[in-house]
């Protein structure tokens, strides 16, 4: 499977089971302050389990950060 996140193709030889596993896969440290997109679309964190992914979405993951 191909997905395009943040801009960069990635190739998974076993894909991930939904959003809510990549995450785990590419985040596995930070949990909190994510925003992700989908295909241009917010996805809200209650439905990453459910959100199936396809070959070639397009995964847009931005994280908080702390600064001034």
């Amino acid at each position: 499977m191909e997905l395009i996140i943040n801009h960069t193709r990635k190739i998974f030889e076993i894909p991930p089971r939904n959003l809510e596993a990549l995450l785990i896969m590419e985040m596995s440290q930070k949990k909190n302050g994510i925003a992700v997109a989908v295909n241009n679309r917010i996805v809200p964190r209650s439905s990453w389990p459910e959100t199936i992914l396809k070959d070639k979405d397009s995964i847009l993951i931005i994280t908080a950060t702390q600064g001034g």
